[in-house]
């Protein structure tokens, strides 16, 4: 039998952690009042990929992207990774 846990397959799931948690993170942060535990989950960061231009004679190409990840998308990584490790075996 074929495992399920191809490189896409991790890459996925990580992902879709990362995005759950940050999106609840941002609803998190509109509920919670103000204070050190809104700052966890409103602190973002955004690694970005600049553009890239691949500039043909007809037309041109520019590719670029921003990935932005707050406390509770970094809580989300590591829920994925549970499940990967521990569910998705």
């Amino acid at each position: 039998m074929r495992s399920r846990r191809t490189f896409g397959f991790v890459v996925l799931i990580l992902f879709v952690g990362a995005a759950v948690g940050t999106v609840l993170g941002e609803l998190m942060a509109l509920v919670l009042p103000k204070g050190v535990v809104q700052e966890f989950f409103t602190k973002s960061w955004s690694p970005a990929l600049g553009p890239g231009t691949l500039d043909l004679v007809l037309f041109s190409i520019t590719l670029g992207m921003t990935l932005k990840v707050n406390g509770a998308g970094i809580i989300g990584i590591l829920v994925a990774i549970y499940l990967l490790r521990w569910v998705f075996d």
